[in-house]
């Protein structure tokens, strides 16, 4: 019995839920921005903005955006984090007290969060009941949505949860049908609150936010034409945390679609100033001979990138639609099994969209949670990390302390109570995928 024993102990993997991957490259450009003297917002964080507007923009990670700095220049601002990256856009749209925002009742934290800080009010909508009908995704009910929008609301978030993009096409004709609801703020004569309302007067209706956590990469058919997450909302945020499939170790990046009357540059200096104590010029531009002189135009914040994290999401996007390519790999595999056990999953790719592939999310019929926990205990007693994604917001302490109750939103907590995130990171081999396979199937036939 002892030998056996100890040949399942070997024989036992273990295998994490979500660890980065990083190779030499990035480890090797770090090194070499520690070397430069710029380990503080510098060149490679610009540059990281460029090659990212041109992926937003192409899907491509190797496009060369030195040739036409201009182009690419102003169009996204990368920070130290999604949520700094998504309080910012808030704080750019002048969205503040006696404002509402709607939020789905499923998500994480950050995207509600976001808009506490601001002073603005959440409000929380359904999920469409077992997801979306094409993607199982936890969108939004969009009729829901509709029935909610008062006078006071000024923005809606989507959340492209796993990397699965929503139907803008669907919010944006909400919107559009409801404009007779929105007044824009009117300028205080500050500097932010001026270019605030020109940005509002400017779209004219509720404004649509993406929270692209989850989706860098990720593409749908809007409007009848191919986008790219970043490029479809008006306003996006994107996270580059560990446990991202594109990770800078912590960070963000907020972009946005251009705006009639407003210059790119003038929003993209509006977000210099607000993650950077509103101090009119950054360490750059501080080094040309005699500018030291600055001024502080707001009482803002500091949430900029340094060099060292660009520095890794700069050999991270070398390596990006690999990364892309080897999650497919496993989702195929996944689905497979999930597919012939009757196990209801995320469907990842359609004739119009692609996502990112970032989680892999499976609903396991007729059980109720205590079962779905001995479920995830039980795969890690056999090295296997799960996880949930995510615990609804209105379950959580403190959106229980604004008065949310999930018994408004059955459909959430549905969803919810038989969910198990599988493993899906490029850091998993063939082998590990098919030990993963054969522990979900012991487990569930148990």
């Amino acid at each position: 019995m002892s030998t056996q024993r100890n040949q399942d102990l070997d024989d036992k993997k273990s295998i994490p839920f979500s660890p980065p991957d990083i190779s030499d490259a990035e480890i090797t450009e770090v090194v070499e921005a520690m070397k430069s003297g710029w380990i503080t917002t510098g060149p490679r964080v610009k540059l990281l903005e460029r090659r990212l507007a041109a992926f937003i923009e192409t899907g491509k990670n190797t496009y060369d955006t030195e040739g036409d700095v201009d182009r690419w220049s102003n169009r996204v601002v990368c920070l130290n984090s999604a949520t700094s990256a998504e309080e910012l856009n808030l704080k750019i749209l002048g969205i503040g007290e006696g404002d509402e925002v709607i939020v789905p009742a499923y998500t994480y934290t950050a995207t509600a969060s976001a808009v506490i800080h601001c002073g603005a009010t959440v409000k929380f909508i359904d999920v469409q009941k077992d997801g979306a009908s094409d993607t199982h995704m936890p969108e939004m009910d969009y009729d829901a949505l509709e029935k909610a929008l008062t006078s006071k609301t000024k923005a809606i978030i989507a959340v492209d949860l796993a990397g699965v993009v929503c139907d803008y096409d669907k919010i944006f004709d909400i919107v559009e049908r409801n404009k007779s609801l929105f007044t824009p703020l009117e300028s205080d004569g500050k500097p932010l609150g001026v270019l605030s309302s020109r940005i509002q007067k400017s779209i004219g209706r509720i404004i649509v936010i993406a929270d692209c956590a989850h989706s860098l990469g990720a593409s749908r058919i809007f409007r009848g034409e191919k986008k790219y997450c970043g490029a479809i909302a008006d306003f996006t945020s994107f996270s580059f945390h560990a446990v991202k499939n594109f990770t800078t170790a912590e960070g963000g990046a907020s972009t946005w679609t251009p705006i009639e009357g407003v210059d790119n540059a003038e929003i993209y200096k509006m977000y210099q100033l607000l993650s950077l104590h509103g101090q009119s010029k950054d360490a750059l531009a501080k080094t040309k001979a005699g500018a030291w002189e600055y001024d502080i135009v707001g009482p803002w914040y500091k949430c900029n990138m340094t060099d060292i994290m660009a520095a890794i999401g700069l050999r991270q996007l070398d390596r990006y639609s690999e990364l892309l390519d080897r999650r497919v790999e496993i989702i195929n595999r996944y689905d497979e099994v999930c597919d012939r056990l009757g196990i209801k999953h995320l469907v990842h790719h359609t004739e119009y969209m692609d996502s990112s592939n970032h989680l892999y999310i499976i609903r396991i019929p007729d059980i109720s949670i205590e079962k779905r926990n001995e479920l995830i205990t039980a795969l890690a007693e056999q090295g296997v990390s799960t996880n949930v994604h995510y615990k609804p917001l209105p379950m959580m302490t403190a959106y229980k302390n604004y008065g949310w109750d999930i018994k408004a939103f059955p459909n959430t907590y549905d969803y919810y109570h038989n969910l198990i995130t599988l493993p899906l990171h490029t850091k998993l081999s063939d082998e590990e995928v098919s030990y993963i396979i054969e522990k979900l199937e012991s487990v569930v036939a148990k």
